[in-house]
């Protein structure tokens, strides 16, 4: 992976909540066609990039492209807006917070607003902010000034919270859950096409709307279209190398000690066997996760399809989850690309994942 971080940065820096990924997938798209032989999108908005796409075995490389969101549910006739959540949020994290409307006409700031705390009694005080108890300001007097906005109810939103380097290799950003995902299998699919597999084939693929994906999101329908003989997803996980975190309840995963390989659920034990040869052989630090019931992934949506994919699953080790400033290592999305280039390389046609 090449140090300079301007594809990534431009990446985070556009938004693309769930059900809203075309900015960030044009994106994705543009750099994939730098070096993918083929590169396409679907009817759902899901992403593609092919090298060596008719070559057997067929590998799919997946991570999701969209972050959490907000969407307007509301404008009242004062111009006072009022959303709903795209997604997990943690409402306490959205108190004060400015935000990014993208409306028809192009993206309209706002800031969320509360009852101040100086006009609170005590027993508000002490209650748990919840998403219902805030509203947006734009500025507007009135719903008509809204509506000269470009606004309407249904707009999608994100905060206002970019790309921001830290010491060392770590960088913080709203939604690198999980468009570093999406990075990643991209950088995979870069390296492969420098230095190609052998045998297989491999598609990377950016997929929509997880964050919401109850029923497996993008990366079902993209799978049964695929049809890959095995697929690896990449999302983020826990890391646990700050205060408060209980190891015993997720492992222990840190910054910069590398990517993080699932068992259980819906990882399948061949390709975990295979992702743990390939990290060992190239002496890749990693960890390791147990999942015993769904990953709440990707890898949920795919394992399943058809007569059954099997899917392995390496997570990035993420502080501050489902908030404005997520922070990871640089180092670890390096070596999470070179571990799925590195699988794609060992696979060959007599490569079986028939557990007996």
């Amino acid at each position: 992976m090449d140090q300079d971080l301007s594809f990534l940065e431009r990446l985070l820096e556009e938004p693309g909540p769930s059900g809203f990924e075309t900015r960030p997938a044009r994106i994705w798209r543009e750099e994939a066609a730098s070096f993918a032989e083929r590169v396409w999108s679907d009817v759902h908005g899901n992403s593609f990039a092919a090298v060596g796409e008719g070559r057997r075995p067929r590998v799919m490389l997946a991570g999701h492209m969209d972050e959490i969101g907000l969407q307007v549910t509301h404008v009242d006739k004062e111009g006072f807006l009022y959303v709903d959540g795209i997604g997990g949020w943690d409402s306490q994290v959205l108190v004060g917070q400015r935000i990014r409307i993208l409306a028809r006409a192009g993206d309209i700031p706002g800031v969320m607003g509360k009852k101040p705390i100086h006009l609170m009694k005590p027993e508000e005080r002490k209650k748990v902010t919840e998403l219902q108890d805030l509203w947006v300001d734009v500025g507007a007097s009135s719903a008509e000034e809204v509506a000269e906005l470009g606004i309407r109810v249904g707009d999608p939103a994100v905060l206002a919270s970019g790309f921001l380097r830290l010491a060392g290799d770590r960088i913080a950003s709203r939604a690198i859950d999980n468009r570093v995902g999406a990075f990643v299998v991209l950088e995979a699919l870069r390296l492969l096409a420098r230095d190609p597999a052998e045998h297989a084939g491999c598609v990377a693929v950016g997929t929509v709307q997880e964050e919401i994906g109850y029923t497996g999101g993008g990366a079902r329908s993209s799978a049964f279209a695929l049809e890959p003989e095995v697929a690896l997803v990449v999302d983020v996980t826990f890391a646990t190398d700050v205060p408060d975190i209980s190891k015993k309840e997720v492992g222990e995963h840190n910054l910069g000690g590398g990517p993080v390989l699932s068992r259980g659920s819906a990882t399948h034990p061949l390709v975990f066997d295979r992702l743990v040869e390939v990290a060992e052989a190239e002496e890749i630090p990693f960890s390791l996760q147990a999942q015993p019931r769904s990953t709440r992934t990707d890898a949920d949506g795919i394992f399943m399809v058809r007569a059954g994919i099997p899917t392995g699953l390496i997570s990035i080790p993420n502080r501050y989850m489902h908030s404005p400033s997520e922070v990871v290592s640089v180092e670890d999305l390096r070596r999470a690309a070179q571990i799925l280039a590195g699988f794609v390389r060992a696979l060959d046609p007599e490569t079986s994942f028939v557990i007996d």
